[in-house]
C-alpha cells in the first residue's frame, strides 16, 4: 500500500508544470512584441527579462522560479514521512494544506501580486512544512523501548 502523502506531492509537481506552460504561453508572446529573438539570446540575466518584458508576464516566470524554491523541501519531508509509515491521515492533510496554499499563492502572484496576500499565504505554507518537518523529526528520531 502507498503512503496517502505522495498525492500531494504529484499534485505539486502536476501544478508546477502547469505555471511551467502558463509561463511559456504568455512569455513567449511578450517576448516577441518586445523583439527579442531568441535564435540571436546569449548569456542572458534573469533582471534583463525584468527590464524588457512587461511585469504582469513577469509574475508568472518569478512564481515558477519559486515554486522551484520552497518546495524542494515539501518533496524531500513528504519522502521522509512516507519512507517512515507516517505519511497517512494528518501528515497527509498539513501536506494538502501545504499544496493548496502554494497553488493559491501561485495564482495570486500570477494575476494581482499585492506582497501582503502573497506573505500571508507563504506564511501558512511555510507553518505547513514547519509542522510536517517536526512530523518527519519524530518519525525518524523517536526511541523505542524494549
Amino acid at each position: 500500500m502507498h503512503s496517502e502523502i505522495l498525492k500531494p506531492m504529484v499534485a505539486l509537481i502536476a501544478w508546477t508544470l502547469l505555471m511551467l506552460l502558463w509561463t511559456m504561453a504568455t512569455r513567449l508572446p511578450a517576448m516577441k512584441a518586445a523583439g527579442v529573438d531568441l535564435g540571436r539570446l546569449v548569456g542572458s540575466k534573469p533582471a534583463d527579462a525584468d527590464q524588457a518584458l512587461p511585469r504582469e508576464v513577469q509574475w508568472k516566470a518569478h512564481n515558477y522560479n519559486h515554486l522551484m524554491e520552497q518546495p524542494t523541501l515539501f518533496y524531500a519531508v513528504c519522502l521522509i514521512i512516507a519512507l517512515t509509515g507516517t505519511g497517512n491521515g494528518i501528515n497527509a492533510w498539513i501536506a494538502w494544506a501545504y499544496v493548496a496554499l502554494r497553488i493559491a499563492h501561485s495564482i495570486w502572484q500570477a494575476m494581482i501580486n499585492k506582497v501582503s496576500v502573497r506573505f500571508a499565504l507563504f506564511l501558512g505554507s511555510s507553518l505547513a512544512l514547519v509542522a510536517l518537518t517536526l512530523h518527519a523529526a519524530m518519525a525518524v528520531f523517536q526511541t523505542h523501548s524494549g
